[in-house]
C-alpha cells in the first residue's frame, strides 16, 4: 500500500541533501568543534558555515543565530529570556489563544509566579486582531509573543503589525514570533517582521529532528540558556549536534532556493482540494483555507475526528486532527475560535509538501466521501 502523506504541519520527510550531510558529518568529519586538533578545528569551521546558512535563509546575520533541540525549547528559551530582561520594568505578558503549547505552558507557567498574562483571542478566521492587542498594551508589559502561521489553521498572524503598535506607543516590551509553520513557507525576515526574538525548527522543512535556531537581535543582553562548555558563545553550553545542524542548513539552502516555486505550487494544490473536496464529500465544511500556502483546516461534522483518520490510516493516506502534540486532545486552536461541538469534533487539517500530487487529493476526496458512507454519523 502506498502511503499518501498530507502532514507536514507535523514533521516532513529529510531531504537527500540533509540526509547525505548528516551521513558525511556523522561518518567522515565526525570531529568535536570544541577540540584543538584537525578534525575538531573542521568541525569548528563547518559549524560557522551552517550557522551562516541557516541565516540567509531567514535573512539576518549569523552571529544572530544560536542553535536549539527544537522549536519548544527556542520557544521557552525566548520566553524565559524576555521576562529576565525585563524584570525592572514589569509582569506583563501578552500572548495568543492560538499558540502552541511551547509558547502556552511557559506562560502559565509564569502565571504561578506571579505574571499576569493577557490571552488574545482570534476572531472567527483563526485572525489576531491588532486593535485587541493595542487595547491590551500596558505600560508594565514585558513580552509580546505571536506566532507567524498558526500550525492548524493556516492563518498568518500580524506579528509585524505588533511591532508597529510596540513602535507607536514606545513600549519596552519585547516581540517573540514562534515561526516554525512560517519558515520557508512565506517570505520574511526577523528584521522586516519586527521581531526581537525568533524561533525555527529544522524537521518542519526537510531538515533532522533534533535541531532547531532562535534568533536573538543584535543588542539584546542574553543570558545563558544552557551553562557548561560555553558553545554558543556560552549562552546554550553542550556539544553542538553537528549532524542535525549540517542537515538543517542543507534543508533551509534547499528550501530557501525553492520558496518562490513551492509557494506558488502549493497556492495552486490547496485551491485545487478545496474545490475537489467541496464537490464531492458531502457534508464538509471548510473551517480555514489557511493564508499559508500548506495548510487547510476542514471538518465533517458528525464524524468524530480521530474516527476519520484512522479510516484513511487504514487506506494509507495519513493526515491529522490538529496538531499531533495534542495527541487525542481537543484543539485549544479551535476551541478559540468559537466554533460548533459537531465541527470541532469533526477536525481534520491537510497539510501539504511539494512532493504531493492532484492524484493523492483525488484519492483523498474518494477516501473522504466514502467515510460519509461507511462511518456512523454521531449526528450534526
Amino acid at each position: 500500500m502506498n502511503t499518501i502523506y498530507l502532514d507536514h504541519a507535523a514533521t516532513t520527510r529529510v531531504l537527500p541533501e540533509a540526509a547525505q550531510a548528516a551521513l558525511r558529518v556523522m561518518t567522515q568529519d565526525y570531529g568535536n568543534p570544541s577540540s584543538l586538533h584537525h578534525l575538531g578545528v573542521q568541525a569548528a569551521k563547518e559549524v560557522a558555515g551552517h550557522r551562516a546558512e541557516v541565516a540567509a535563509a531567514l535573512g539576518c546575520k549569523p552571529e544572530e543565530i544560536y542553535f536549539t533541540s527544537c522549536g519548544t525549547e527556542g520557544d521557552n528559551w525566548a520566553i524565559s529570556l524576555a521576562v529576565h530582561l525585563g524584570r525592572h520594568k514589569g509582569k506583563h505578558i501578552i500572548t495568543t489563544a492560538v499558540e502552541h503549547a511551547a509558547v502556552l505552558e511557559p506562560c502559565k507557567a509564569l502565571e504561578l509566579q506571579g505574571y499576569e498574562v493577557t490571552y488574545l483571542h482570534p476572531d472567527a478566521t483563526g485572525h489576531i486582531r491588532t486593535e485587541d492587542l493595542e487595547a491590551a498594551l500596558r505600560p508594565d508589559t514585558v513580552l509580546v509573543s505571536m506566532m507567524l502561521v498558526n500550525n492548524e489553521t493556516g492563518a498568518i498572524q500580524p506579528v509585524a503589525e505588533a511591532a508597529q503598535v510596540l513602535k507607536r506607543h514606545k513600549s519596552a516590551a519585547l516581540l517573540h514570533c514562534d515561526a516554525v509553520q512560517g519558515f520557508l513557507k512565506l517570505p520574511f525576515t526577523p528584521k522586516g517582521l519586527g521581531a526581537d526574538l525568533l524561533t525555527v525548527s529544522g524537521h518542519k522543512i526537510g531538515g533532522m529532528k533534533g535541531v532547531g535556531a532562535l534568533y536573538i537581535r543584535s543588542g539584546l543582553r542574553a543570558v545563558p540558556l544552557l551553562r557548561g562548555g560555553g558553545q554558543e558563545k556560552g549562552l546554550r553550553s553542550g556539544t553542538e549536534a553537528t549532524p542535525q545542524i549540517a542537515a538543517f542548513a542543507a534543508a533551509c539552502t534547499a528550501g530557501h532556493q525553492a520558496l518562490d516555486q513551492h509557494r506558488e505550487y502549493l497556492s495552486g494544490l490547496k485551491a485545487y482540494t478545496l474545490e475537489k473536496l467541496q464537490a464531492e464529500v458531502p457534508g464538509l465544511v471548510v473551517v480555514s483555507q489557511g493564508d499559508a500556502p500548506h495548510i487547510l483546516a476542514i471538518s465533517l461534522p458528525g464524524y468524530p475526528s480521530q474516527v476519520v483518520v484512522r479510516y484513511l490510516s487504514d487506506k494509507g493516506i495519513c493526515l491529522s486532527s490538529g496538531s499531533a502534540c495534542h495527541k487525542g486532545k481537543a484543539s485549544h486552536v479551535y476551541a478559540s475560535m468559537n466554533l460548533s461541538k459537531a465541527v470541532r469534533d469533526g477536525m481534520l487539517r491537510i497539510s501539504f509538501g511539494p512532493e504531493n500530487t492532484r492524484e493523492e487529493i483525488d484519492a483523498l476526496a474518494e477516501a473522504l466521501h466514502s467515510a460519509t458512507k461507511e462511518l456512523i454519523s454521531m449526528g450534526r
